[in-house]
């Protein structure tokens, strides 16, 4: 499992990548809203002042997690540049696992 910050921090270094690459010419997509949808099993720990943390549950993930702990989470993220009204696009070459 996954924690879900770590989720979001690894999708932003993938989009900060893509925007990097765009060239200044040639083909460029206007990057808009991206929505994540989750398994999560949420832990909570400690007494009064406890944290929750809430964790990606992998595809096939064990089946000793109580079912009614896992809960889905949709997640909607509109990136932007910081510091700039200028909007993000994103570009490069296809993977050879993209079709």
């Amino acid at each position: 499992m996954v924690e879900l910050s770590e989720l979001i921090r690894e999708l932003r270094a993938e989009l900060g990548a893509a925007v990097a690459a765009a060239p200044a010419e040639g083909l460029r997509f206007e990057l808009g809203p991206v929505e994540i949808e989750v398994s999560v099993a949420v832990d909570k720990r400690g007494g009064s002042g406890g944290k929750v943390k809430f964790w990606v549950l992998e595809l096939g993930s064990d089946a000793a997690i109580a079912r009614n702990s896992v809960q889905r989470v949709k997640v909607t993220l509109v990136p932007q540049i910081a510091n700039s009204d200028a909007q993000p696009y994103v570009s490069g070459t296809q993977e050879t696992a993209e079709g």
